[in-house]
């Protein structure tokens, strides 16, 4: 009753800024382990309280890690036929970003090709809270809505663009060095066709959100090179394929579902490339303490996707004053779209966890808890194509 009253003598904009800090201040100090926290808490300090992505400016990262060099360019024979393989069917995936349909023209808030529609998000949700938008106001939160994760795809990718190059160095093994090398490549040609769909058909550009700025801030900064695979093979782009399966199956323009096609073909390999990479570091190179560090970063990264991925900045632009913050989260939350996004993002997620094995005894009640338990028993990147995968949401669109 307090906070309330506190909170409401000020603008709408200033209380937005005030409940943001809070917010933030609630996701560092629920972060129950403490090696947790000292791994996330200067990055999230920078993310989500300093909003260092949202200043204008280039980032710098102090970036620490070991490259590792064989001069015997020796195979690791557990793993080596499998990451061969996976190599050349990169080496044969490579496609050139201007080989896409371009030429196409594309109106981001055209109700008969709708790049999102208006089921993703239902808007008349909002009118019980006496928010009754007109049809060109639909349309242009939906243009708003699909630019803001596609920037959030765009930020997502130039982060794995840099920490493909960082495991690349690192990786101890020398199959996964040249695998690591076409990823590389794949994901420079990521970032050039998202920003080239936002700046030519979208017109519209998000910054980064904070609280993926957090994550790729962390991973930048870790000096070890299974919390980099961790974080961005088997966490980001885990997550990301679900975010990619999702627009895909709901967008009707042709060109983003072509891109978003051929980006979910090249983003499977590297998930996989993850899980080759750390299933058998995770139960033959780590000890029990180490293991359970990564178990529990992994868990609190997967709730801070969870529960934190929720396009404010589109509020900031078209709410504020019109409805809560914790309005806006509820309707983000339980709108079909986001719900959607939720389940396929986490049923690409919880199966790479348990098979490399982070997925203990000691930590399924908090995913339990947290919902995400059930999305553990699907397939996992080794049992699943980037073909399968399209083919399952050709089938359900």
């Amino acid at each position: 009753m307090i906070k309330e009253r506190l909170l409401s003598v000020l603008t709408p904009k200033v209380r937005n800024q005030v409940e943001s800090y809070v917010d933030a201040a609630h996701v560092l100090t629920t972060m129950k382990d403490p090696r947790v926290l000292a791994a996330l808490g200067p990055s999230g300090a920078r993310g989500l309280l300093l909003q260092r992505g949202k200043q204008g400016v280039v980032t710098h990262a102090r970036a620490s890690y070991e490259a590792a060099f064989d001069w015997q360019y020796r195979s690791d024979h557990a793993t080596s036929t499998e990451m061969h393989d996976l190599y050349v069917r990169a080496k044969q995936g490579q496609w050139d970003g201007d080989s896409l349909p371009w030429h196409i023209d594309v109106d981001p808030e055209s109700p008969e090709v709708p790049v999102l529609p208006e089921s993703f998000i239902a808007p008349e949700r909002l009118d019980a809270l006496g928010i009754h938008l007109s049809e060109r106001e639909k349309r242009q939160v939906l243009h708003s809505l699909a630019a803001w994760m596609l920037s959030q795809f765009l930020h997502g990718e130039q982060g794995a663009l840099f920490a493909a190059a960082q495991v690349t160095a690192s990786i101890p093994v020398f199959d996964g060095k040249l695998y690591g090398s076409t990823q590389v490549v794949d994901e420079g040609r990521h970032v050039e066709v998202f920003h080239r769909y936002l700046t030519e058909k979208m017109c519209k550009l998000y910054q980064v959100n904070d609280n993926l700025f957090t994550i790729i801030d962390a991973l930048m900064t870790d000096s070890r090179w299974d919390m980099k695979f961790l974080g961005m093979q088997i966490m980001v782009e885990g997550l990301a394929l679900g975010a990619f399966g999702t627009l895909y199956r709901e967008s009707k323009e042709p060109l983003l579902r072509q891109l978003l096609k051929q980006v979910i073909l090249d983003e499977a390999r590297h998930v996989h490339y993850g899980v080759i990479a750390l299933k058998d570091h995770i139960a033959r190179e780590l000890s029990p303490r180490e293991r359970s560090e990564r178990e529990s970063w992994a868990f609190e990264v997967a709730v801070l996707m969870k529960n934190r991925f929720l396009a404010f900045e589109v509020y900031e632009e078209h709410f504020v004053g019109r409805m809560s913050r914790a309005d806006w989260t509820s309707f983000v939350s339980e709108s079909p779209g986001m719900r959607r996004f939720r389940t396929v993002m986490f049923e690409r997620l919880m199966p790479n966890l348990r098979t490399i094995g982070l997925l203990s005894p000691e930590i399924i009640p908090h995913y339990e808890q947290a919902g995400l338990l059930p999305f553990a028993h699907g397939k996992s990147a080794c049992e699943l194509s980037g073909q399968d995968m399209v083919k399952e949401l050709d089938s359900a669109a």
